[in-house]
C-alpha cells in the first residue's frame, strides 16, 4: 500500500483516523500499531512477522544491555543487538549482489556458479534497520533510557506514516509524544493535511507526470540520443527525483502532525545549495545526520589528521552510495559525490577566499550540473549503459525540441524547476515560509482548508487516469 493510491487514501486513511480520534487517548497507540501493522502486511505480508520478530528481539536485547552491570556484557548484547539490525539489511538487500559478483568471478575463471534463490527485498528494510540502530546507539550512549513498553516501542520503528521510506527519526526526537501526546488541536490537523497533500500533489501532479516520459526516453536506443534530449531526461529526472522522495516526506511529516508528532524535515530546498557539502545538509537530512552521528564520528570525524578526515568522508559517501542500492553504479555514485567533497574540503583550506565567494548564487550552476551527472550515474545501474549516456550529455549534438509532441510534460518540468528554485528569490522564500512554516492564521484556515481540498480531488483525479507508480525510494 503506498500513499499515492485509492486504497490509501479513500479507504485505509479515513477508516483510521475516524477510529484514532473516536478511542479515548489513552487506546491511540495500539490503533496506530494495529494500523501499522495492516498496513506494512498490505504490501509485504511474507515480511510482517520477520519485521515484528526482529523489532520484540532488538527491544529485550536494548533493555538487557541497559540492566547490564558489567561493561563487557553491555558491550555484548549492544553488539548483539547491532548485528541483528544490520544482518537483516545484509542479507535482504546485499545477498543477492554479493552472490552475484562471486559468481562473476567464479566464471572469470571458468568455475562453475554457486547456486542461490533470489532474496525478495523487503519494501522500507533500509529506513527500519537504520532507525532500528539509532536507538540501539543512542541507549548504549546514555543519550536516552530505554522505553519501557514493548508496544511503545514496536509503534515507534514500525509507524506507519514513515516506515517506507523515512524521515528516519531518533528516539530522542519523538520521545514525549510516543509516550504522552498532548490533546490534539484541529488547527495542527489542519496543517497535517494541508503538509499531506502538498506532498501529494508533488508526486502524483509533478513527480509521475515526468517520470513516465523520462523512463520512456531512457529505455530507448541511447547511441542515437542528441545532447538536447539528453540534458531534458536528466533534468526531469532530477526534478522526478526529488518532488517524489521530498513529496513522501512531505506526506509523512503530514500524517504526523495529524495524529500529533512532529517529525523532523527532511529536504531544505536542496537544488538551490552553492556547493556539494551544501547540498547534503539539505539532502536527505535525517540519512546525512545518521551518517554523520553513527558512522563519520565513530571513525574519528576531522579529529584524525587532514588525510584522515578525507579517506572518513570517502568511506561515508561509498557506504551511504551502497546503502542507496545493491548495484555497482550506487557505489560508483556515492565515490563520485565523495570525489567532490574531498575537494571542496581541500580547497577550503588551501584557498580560504573561495568559501566565502563560493556562497554566491552563480555557484549553484556548476553544483547543478555536477549534480545532474550524478543522478545518471544514480538511475542508470548498466554501467556501459550510464557512460553512454554521459557521452551523449557532453556530444554537443543539440537539436530543437518539439515541444508540441509532449506539452504537459515540458510544461510539468518548467513547473518543477520553478517550484525547485523560487527560493532563490526572496518572494519565493515568503512563499515558503507561508507554505510549510508559519501557523496559519484563523482567518486563512477556510481558504487553507478548500485549497487543500481542491488539490486532494485533483491527485485523486490523476490517480484514476494513471497506471500504478511506487515511490522511488521505496526501492532502497
Amino acid at each position: 500500500m503506498i500513499f499515492s493510491s485509492h486504497i490509501f487514501l479513500l479507504y485505509f486513511l479515513p477508516a483510521f483516523l475516524l477510529v484514532y480520534f473516536l478511542v479515548p487517548a489513552r487506546w491511540r497507540n495500539g490503533v496506530l500499531l494495529v494500523a501499522s501493522i495492516l498496513f506494512y502486511a498490505w504490501g509485504a505480508p511474507d515480511f510482517i512477522l520477520i519485521l515484528l520478530a526482529s523489532t520484540v528481539a532488538n527491544f529485550y536485547l536494548v533493555r538487557a544491555m541497559h540492566q547490564a552491570r558489567r561493561p563487557a556484557l553491555r558491550k555484548l548484547f549492544c553488539t548483539l543487538a547491532i548485528v541483528l539490525c544490520l544482518g537483516l539489511l545484509a542479507y535482504f538487500k546485499y545477498a543477492n549482489f554479493f552472490v552475484d559478483n562471486f559468481n562473476a568471478l567464479l566464471a572469470a575463471f571458468g568455475l562453475r556458479p554457486v547456486a542461490w534463490a533470489k532474496v525478495l527485498l523487503p519494501i522500507g528494510i533500509s529506513f527500519f534497520s537504520f532507525q532500528s540502530l539509532t536507538y540501539v546507539v543512542d541507549t548504549y550512549r546514555g543519550v536516552n533510557a530505554p522505553m519501557r513498553r514493548l508496544t511503545d516501542y514496536v509503534v515507534y520503528i514500525i509507524m506507519f506514516p514513515q516506515l517506507i521510506a523515512g524521515p528516519i527519526v531518533r528516539y530522542t526526537e519523538i520521545a514525549d509524544q510516543i509516550t504522552a501526546r498532548r490533546r490534539l488541536r484541529w488547527e495542527e490537523c489542519l496543517q497535517g493535511f494541508y503538509r499531506f497533500v502538498i506532498g501529494l500533489s508533488k508526486k502524483v501532479l509533478i513527480a509521475d507526470v515526468i517520470g513516465r516520459t523520462v523512463d520512456t526516453v531512457l529505455a530507448s536506443d541511447l547511441a542515437a540520443m542528441d545532447s538536447t534530449t539528453a540534458w531534458v531526461t536528466i533534468i526531469a529526472y532530477t526534478m522526478q527525483l526529488y518532488f517524489d522522495f521530498s513529496g513522501y516526506s512531505d506526506m509523512a511529516i503530514g500524517l504526523g502532525r495529524i495524529m500529533g508528532f512532529r517529525f523532523p524535515e527532511n529536504f531544505d530546498n536542496p537544488y538551490t545549495s552553492t556547493s556539494i557539502t551544501e547540498f547534503w545538509r539539505r539532502w536527505h537530512i535525517t540519512l546525512g545526520t545518521f551518517m554523520r552521528n553513527y558512522l563519520y564520528i565513530p571513525l574519528g570525524g576531522n579529529r584524525r589528521g587532514t588525510a584522515r578526515t578525507y579517506l572518513n568522508l570517502w568511506i561515508v559517501f561509498l557506504l551511504s552510495g551502497l546503502w542507496h542500492g545493491a548495484s555497482w553504479n550506487f557505489v560508483l555514485w556515492g565515490a563520485y559525490h565523495g570525489l567532490f567533497l574531498v575537494v571542496e574540503r581541500f580547497l577550503s583550506r588551501r584557498v580560504p577566499w573561495l568559501e566565502t565567494r563560493r556562497r554566491h548564487p552563480l555557484f549553484v550552476l556548476p553544483t547543478i550540473i555536477i549534480l545532474l551527472v550524478g543522478w545518471a550515474i544514480f538511475r542508470i545501474e548498466d554501467l556501459p549503459s550510464c557512460w553512454l549516456f554521459i557521452q551523449r550529455l557532453f556530444a554537443f549534438t543539440f537539436q530543437s525540441l518539439d515541444l508540441a509532441a509532449n506539452p504537459q510534460y515540458y510544461t510539468t518540468i518548467l513547473i518543477a524547476l520553478l517550484f525547485a528554485f523560487i527560493t532563490l528569490f526572496p518572494f519565493g522564500r515568503k512563499l515558503q515560509r507561508v507554505a510549510f512554516y508559519t501557523d496559519f492564521r484563523p482567518a486563512v484556515h477556510i481558504p487553507v482548508w478548500a485549497v487543500a481540498c481542491l488539490f486532494l480531488f485533483f491527485c485523486l483525479g490523476a490517480l484514476t487516469a494513471t497506471d500504478f507508480s511506487p515511490f522511488i525510494y521505496f526501492r532502497f
